[in-house]
C-alpha cells in the first residue's frame, strides 16, 4: 500500500512520535493505522530499554497543588540539560506532577502502573516510554512526595527553572494573602538554605551522636586541643554541635530577608499580626539530580582514543 504525507501527518498527531517513525511504521503494517500505533509502541519499548543504562541526572522538578490543601512534587531525570528546556519534556513533567497529585500511590512503581491521566488508554509507564522514543533519551520518574494539609494550607516554590521544588505545610486557622506570603518566604528559605528538620525536636538522636562523635574526632586531631581539660573539650563539643543544629533545623536558621530574626520568631510575628495560630507542619524539598552520580565526558581521551594515539 502507498504510504501518503497524509497518512504519516495523522500518526505524527495521534502518537506524537517523529516524522521518520511514523513513516516507518506504517510501512511496516502496510499502511493499517491501529497496527501503526502498535509497532510505534513496542519500537519505542526497545528504545527505551536499550537507554535505560544511561544516566540521567538532568531533568526537572515540578509542582501541581489544589484548593491550597493538596500538593505534590516531582523529579523527572533527563540525560542533558538540553531537553529539561524542551517544552514537550517540560509538558510532561508538569502532567506527571498533576497525576502525583491525584494519585494515591505509595511510591514510583504503583505510579507508573496506573493509567495516565491525560490518556486514559495508557500507564504511565507507556507515556513515559512514548517519550523516551520521541525525545531520544533515556527519561526517569525518579519521585514524588504528596503532601495534604489537614489543618491549614501548603505553599509551594520552585527555583532556578525547575532545578528546585519546594512544598512548605503549615497548621493554620487563618488562610489569607499575607500567611502565604509568609509560606512562601520560608519556602524560598528551604530552596535557599536546604535544611534537614523543621525543628530541633525533630532531629533523631542517632544523627545527633553521629555528629557528636565527628566533632570529638575533629576535636581529638586538633593539636590546639592538646592540653585543654576534658569538660572544656566536651562543652566546646556541645556549643558546637548546638549552633550545627541551628543550620539544619528550619525555625533555628536566620532569616534570609531579616537577619535579626530567625524564621520561628519570623512565622510567630506574621502569626501574631493575622490574629493566626500558625506553626510550620513539614516541608519537602527536591533538588534535581541531588544523589546521582553524574558521568564526567574526557573528551580530550576520547578522541585520542579514537584516533588511535
Amino acid at each position: 500500500m502507498a504510504i501518503t504525507a497524509a497518512m504519516v501527518k495523522e500518526l505524527r498527531e495521534i502518537s506524537g512520535a517523529g516524522m521518520m517513525d511514523c513513516k516507518k511504521a506504517l510501512n511496516e503494517t502496510n499502511g493499517d493505522m491501529e497496527a501503526a500505533m502498535e509497532y510505534l509502541r513496542k519500537n519505542g519499548q526497545a528504545k527505551a530499554e536499550k537507554k535505560a543504562g544511561r544516566i540521567a541526572a538532568e531533568g526537572l522538578c515540578r509542582i501541581a497543588v489544589k484548593d491550597d490543601t493538596t500538593a505534590a512534587v516531582v523529579e523527572v531525570n533527563s540525560e542533558t540539560d538540553f531537553v529539561a528546556k524542551n517544552e514537550t519534556f517540560q509538558e510532561f513533567v508538569e502532567g506527571v506532577a498533576k497525576q502525583a497529585m491525584e494519585s494515591d500511590a505509595a511510591d514510583v512503581d504503583a505510579l507508573l502502573a496506573e493509567s495516565w491521566n491525560a490518556d486514559p488508554s495508557k500507564t504511565v509507564k507507556e507515556a513515559l516510554v512514548e517519550k523516551i522514543a520521541n525525545i531520544g533519551e533515556n527519561l526517569n520518574i525518579r519521585r514524588f512526595q504528596k503532601v495534604v494539609a489537614e489543618h491549614g494550607c501548603v505553599v509551594s516554590y520552585t527555583h532556578g527553572g525547575g532545578r528546585i521544588g519546594v512544598i512548605v505545610e503549615a497548621d493554620t486557622d487563618v488562610v489569607n494573602d499575607a500567611i502565604k506570603e509568609c509560606l512562601t518566604n520560608v519556602a524560598m528559605q528551604v530552596a535557599a538554605l536546604a535544611p534537614k528538620y523543621v525543628a530541633v525536636a525533630d532531629v533523631p538522636e542517632e544523627y545527633k551522636e553521629h555528629e557528636k562523635q565527628i566533632l570529638i574526632a575533629q576535636a581529638q586531631n586538633d593539636p590546639k586541643n592538646a592540653n585543654k581539660p576534658a569538660n572544656i573539650i566536651e562543652k566546646m563539643i556541645t556549643g558546637r554541635l548546638a549552633k550545627e543544629l541551628k543550620e539544619v533545623c528550619l525555625l533555628e536558621q536566620a532569616y534570609v530577608k531579616d537577619g535579626d530574626l530567625t524564621v520561628g520568631k519570623y512565622v510567630e510575628q506574621v502569626g501574631k499580626e493575622n490574629g493566626a495560630n500558625l506553626s510550620i507542619k513539614s516541608f519537602v524539598r527536591f533538588e534535581t539530580g541531588e544523589g546521582i552520580e553524574k558521568k564526567v565526558d574526557d573528551f580530550a581521551a576520547e578522541v585520542a582514543a579514537q584516533a588511535g594515539l
